[in-house]
Order: structure tokens, then C-alpha cells, then sequence
């Protein structure tokens, strides 16, 4: 029987050891500037380039991939980000790490391509599922090593930076050694903006407002958790326990989600995350115990709502446009992830730590009066639809698409990226689907 952990070890390998270092490193950052006293505006900042980074990656990536191919770009880039951890042992400036911080994005972005190009083209069609849940545990499960090791080595000096350089530096060598065969070159398609936010608004609002609250998350959640008086150990098991519990969820909800209406589900997840983030807003003291449920419940509820999102814009867009509706909620997610840890960062240094929830809630009420399902009229709702629903990475990666089932017969040299030049928009008459 085909399993995707023995046939693309290498790439499910590389990509643990990625996430486990990018895991590490951000939530290390967050807890030493806050430490040191630097301001939580500085550390959403810091959060911020490196979203932006990844936004601007993918030309950079692609452009790379193409001139020397996918190892060389691959070690390269792992390369040069272990270059960047190591300078932050030596240079303790902001404005030097910010700078590092939106380079050490781009990288990232060239890496998530190289791997998730190769996954689409050596996965046979009718088992890409397979092959995108496998990657998304990689992912998950990386993010989760990456607490684990901070837990472990809780000390806030230059320790957990070396770990960090090691796990960029070891997952070069499962690419590095690999015997597959190279993916094709990668060609970029168009993104049609005024075509979209005509047809699935709701779907891009969700998905902006997702990009709002995981953004701040993996940057602040770590700095609330500080904030409130848990350790480096302890802060790291909150952050793990958020993780974790969206992983956890994806299933169950992709169940719901292939038998109820997604926009429902989408506006009674915003009703409840609203709700559940109220006892975190610091207006009383939680004891530990009921922090992390607090936060497990709040996880499950967080990191669903994106690929719930992606869903109900599939729903309504047929088969040839799905690559490029790809590519606008990527930019659309990305924008979002640049501006949430910016926005929470200032309110938290200004109000207090409480204030990261108290902005989760507010993101989620404005989704609940965003998302009106009576506006869904049905009119450009597929034949196939609901669609089945696929757990989703928030790795902000322009390949994700191509690995997504519900995609059909993806080109093998096709790539969406999230920096694609923007296409023409549609000159058809048009009814606003609401989606």
C-alpha cells in the first residue's frame, strides 16, 4: 500500500527539521525581547518582516529555483538561514534583526517551494491527499519539536540559537542526498483580483482575518504567555498545546465541513472563538492548568478557520481557476499575516498582554457580521460542491496549491506565486457571489 512517510522521507524529514528550527526561533525571539525589556511593538515588527519576507519570497524563489535548480536553491537558501541565526549571536541591534528577519522569510519561502514543487510532481494524482496530509503532520509536527527543544533548553542566551542553526544546517542533508529526480521548472501564473473579490468576498475576508490572528499568533502568543507569568519551559507547552490542538481539529472539522454549509460553519467558528478568547483577556487570573485550556480550545477554533476558508472559495470558482484563486488567497492571507503581529504588538504594548485576545475577539466578531450566508445565492457554486474538505497548512507557501487534491491535473510546471503580477480583470458580467 502507498504510504507517503516511505516514499518521500527525505522531504518530510527536511521539512520537520525546518519548521522545528523556524518554530524555535520565533518563539525564542519573543521571549528574549521580552526579557530584555525591547517592547512588544518591536517584537511584532520582527514578526511582521518576516511575513513580509515570505511575501516577497516567491519571486526571489522562483527566480533562484530556475537559474540553478531545486538542491542547489535548497541548500543555498538552508544555508544562508543558518548564516542568519549565527548573526544574531554576534550582532545585537533590532534594526540589524529586523532586517535579518525579512530575509530570513524569503528564504524560507524559496524552501517550502522546493519542497512542496517536488511533492506535487512525484505524487501520483489520485494520492495527493495522502501526500498533503503527510506533509501537513511534517509541518505540524516540526512546529511542536520546536517548543519541545525550547522547553528542554529553556535558558534565554545564545544556547537555543545553536539549536536553531543546527536544525536549518541538518535539513539541507535529506535534500542533499536525495536520489529523485529534480521537479520541472516553475512557471508563474496570473492573479486576477477584480475577478475575485467579486465572486468569494467572504472567502478573502476570512482568510485576511485568519492571516490577522496567525500571524500575531506564532510571533505574540509566546510574549502573552511571558506576560503572564509563566516561564520559558511553560510558555513553550502553551504554544505547543495551541499547535496541537489545530492540528487535532482538522479532521473532526473537515468532516463537519463536507456535510454542513461552509459559510455557517466559518460564522459559528468566528461565534466561538469570540467567546472562548474572553478569559484570556487578563481581566482575571487564570491558573495554569486552565491557561493551557483555555488556549487548546482557542487553537482549535484559530487554526481552522483557514482552511475553511480556502473551502468555501472553492466551492464557488470552477476547476481552470482554481490555481489563481490559490494565488489571491495566499496574497490576501499574507497581507494579513503582515499586519496582525504589527497591529497586536503596539496594542499590547500600550494596554497590556491581555490585549492579543482581546484582538482575537474583535477579529472574530467583525468575521461574524463579515460572513453572512443568506448572501451566498448559490448562483457560481460548482457541480461537485461541497468539495472535499483538505487540512490545510499556514505555511504560506505558493506550491500549496499544486498538492491540494481538489485541484485537477495540475501542470507540472505550473507554480502560483504569491508576488505573481497581477492578471486582467474579467470582462464578464458578474453577480457578487458573497463566497
Amino acid at each position: 500500500m502507498f504510504s507517503p512517510l516511505v516514499t518521500f522521507p527525505a522531504l518530510y524529514a527536511a521539512t520537520l527539521l525546518m519548521l522545528a528550527g523556524s518554530g524555535l526561533f520565533s518563539t525564542y525571539m519573543g521571549l528574549r525581547l521580552t526579557e530584555e525589556g525591547a517592547g512588544d511593538a518591536w517584537v511584532g515588527g520582527l514578526m511582521a518582516a518576516y511575513y513580509f519576507g515570505l511575501v516577497c519570497g516567491g519571486k526571489f524563489g522562483h527566480r533562484l529555483i530556475a537559474s540553478v535548480g531545486h538542491i542547489r536553491s535548497y541548500v543555498a537558501c538552508a544555508g544562508l538561514a543558518t548564516v542568519i541565526v549565527l548573526l544574531h549571536v554576534l550582532v545585537e541591534r533590532l534594526e540589524v534583526w529586523l532586517l535579518l528577519r525579512f530575509v530570513m522569510g524569503a528564504v524560507m519561502m524559496n524552501q517550502y517551494m522546493v519542497i512542496e514543487s517536488w511533492l506535487n510532481e512525484q505524487a501520483e494524482s489520485h494520492m495527493r491527499g495522502k501526500v498533503f496530509a503527510g506533509y501537513m503532520v511534517a509541518v505540524d509536527l516540526g512546529l511542536v519539536v520546536g517548543q519541545g527543544l525550547l522547553a528542554m533548553l529553556p535558558s534565554l542566551d545564545f544556547k537555543p540559537l545553536v539549536l536553531v542553526a543546527i536544525c536549518f544546517a541538518s535539513c539541507l542533508i535529506p535534500l542533499a542526498v536525495t536520489r529523485r529526480v529534480h521537479p520541472a521548472k516553475l512557471v508563474a501564473a496570473p492573479l486576477e483580483i477584480g475577478f475575485f473579490c467579486k465572486r468569494v468576498p467572504q472567502a478573502l475576508g476570512s482568510i485576511f482575518v485568519a492571516g490577522l490572528m496567525v500571524g500575531a499568533f506564532y510571533g505574540l502568543a509566546p510574549v502573552y504567555a511571558s506576560r503572564n507569568g509563566l516561564d520559558t519551559s511553560q510558555a513553550s507547552l502553551f504554544v505547543a498545546m495551541c499547535i496541537v490542538a489545530g492540528f487535532c481539529a482538522q479532521w473532526p472539522l473537515g468532516w463537519l465541513s463536507d456535510r454542513l454549509d461552509r459559510s455557517w460553519l466559518i460564522r459559528g467558528n468566528a461565534i466561538l472563538l469570540c467567546l472562548t478568547a474572553i478569559p484570556l483577556w487578563g481581566l482575571f487570573s487564570l491558573p495554569y492548568w486552565l491557561l493551557l485550556a483555555n488556549g487548546f480550545v482557542t487553537g482549535m477554533l484559530l487554526f481552522t478557520l483557514y482552511p475553511l476558508a480556502v473551502a468555501l472559495g472553492n466551492d464557488h470558482v470552477e476547476q481552470s481557476r482554481r490555481v489563481a484563486l490559490s494565488a489571491m488567497l495566499l496574497t490576501t492571507y499574507g497581507v494579513g499575516a503582515c499586519l496582525g503581529p504589527l497591529l497586536a504588538g503596539l496594542m499590547m504594548q500600550r494596554f497590556g498582554p491581555g490585549m492579543f485576545y482581546v484582538l482575537v475577539s474583535i477579529y472574530a466578531l467583525a468575521l461574524i457580521f463579515w460572513v453572512q450566508p443568506k448572501r451566498v445565492t448559490g448562483r457560481h457554486r460548482v457541480d461537485e460542491a461541497p468539495l472535499s474538505h483538505v487540512p490545510m497548512p499556514d505555511t504560506l507557501s505558493p506550491m500549496a496549491v499544486a498538492l491540494d487534491p481538489r485541484v485537477e491535473e495540475v501542470p507540472e510546471e505550473l507554480l502560483v506565486e504569491t508576488s505573481a503580477s497581477i492578471g486582467r480583470s474579467d470582462d464578464e458580467p458578474e453577480t457578487r457571489e458573497m463566497a
